[in-house]
């Protein structure tokens, strides 16, 4: 694991989030294109980053049995997660407010934000183990996730089609199919998987700090409930998931991996399931922006609070 590289990566992750925004203040990505871009990210790149994370690494049992350990810590992450952020959105009104809040108090940026900070401790097989937390997550946002927004709303429906047929769960089972069977493929597949795939961090940033430019800063930095929900995303569920991996006696690399994800930023999904239901789409922009920016700050010092837990057994602190 490599400390200077994640800060290297955090401070890269940062100066993509203000070209975006100096190019919105600019004009030159505007609304329309931002909405172009996220479509582009969205059907086209993002599935290729979920396959290349899978099949660059080599079959092997002992990959198999790490990526299936964690799908399973994926799913357990997320129903804790879930609990967390139930009760703590609960204080927040209105509905629709406290909808979106507890949305992105569970879901996070860990495809476009957390492969890269992967990538940066672990190299080619931290791209592996977010590729298998990303199915959690996928399945998790078109059934729990959908859930959340159609509490007291007839119109929204969570059906087997959206929870497996989408961008995002499709492509996660296609590179599993893959790496499973130990399918071979041809050289320039694996090379345009990875073309493709590496469009989603840098593009994905240009889109958020482009949207942020387009809003209030003032109404996005004041706003009581944006701090209170940026730090249960950023904070609390990063300490809870690492120290509850401690506490289970977990390897280090599982340990730091949950802290890791749960210190991600939320996903530009909120925005997308803001719009498409009409829920507070204008507050959902803003917890997507705020904790992006606000995650820069603290996704280093969640790193080293696992990294403390995991070179510090249990046993060893009674």
């Amino acid at each position: 694991m490599s400390i200077t590289s994640l800060v290297s990566t955090i401070a890269t992750l940062a100066l993509l989030l203000a070209s975006g925004f100096v190019a919105g203040k600019l004009k030159f990505v505007d609304e329309v294109s931002t909405e172009r871009l996220s479509t582009l990210i969205i059907k086209i790149a993002q599935p290729f980053l979920i396959i290349s994370s899978v099949i660059n690494l080599e079959y092997t049992p002992e990959n198999l049995k790490t990526g299936m350990k964690i799908l399973v810590l994926g799913f357990c992450a997320h129903i804790v997660m879930a609990v967390v952020a139930y009760l703590l959105a609960r204080p927040i009104k209105p509905l629709n407010e406290r909808k979106l809040s507890e949305f992105a108090m569970l879901f996070a940026n860990c495809g476009f934000v957390g492969f890269p900070i992967l990538e940066s401790l672990y190299g080619a097989e931290g791209l592996f183990y977010g590729a298998f937390y990303v199915l959690s997550f996928q399945i998790f946002v078109w059934t729990w996730g959908i859930s959340i927004f159609a509490r007291k709303r007839e119109d929204i429906k969570i059906t087997p089609k959206k929870i497996f047929i989408n961008f995002g769960t499709t492509p996660c089972l296609i590179g599993f199919l893959i790496f499973v069977m130990n399918i071979e493929l041809p050289g320039f597949i694996y090379e345009f998987s990875n073309y493709l795939g590496s469009l989603c961090t840098p593009v994905s940033l240009i889109i958020s700090g482009a949207n942020i430019a387009r809003r209030s800063l003032k109404k996005m930095f004041t706003n009581k409930n944006v701090y209170y929900v940026c730090f249960v995303k950023l904070v609390v569920m990063s300490f809870v998931m690492s120290t509850i991996l401690w506490l289970l006696g977990l390897p280090e690399y599982m340990i730091v991996f949950a802290a890791v994800m749960g210190a991600m930023p939320c996903p530009a999904v909120v925005t997308m399931f803001g719009e498409l239901y009409r829920i507070s789409p204008g507050y959902a922009a803003e917890l997507v922006g705020a904790s992006t920016v606000l995650s820069t700050a603290t996704i280093l010092p969640m790193v080293y609070y696992a990294s403390f837990l995991a070179s510090h057994p249990l046993v060893s602190l009674f």
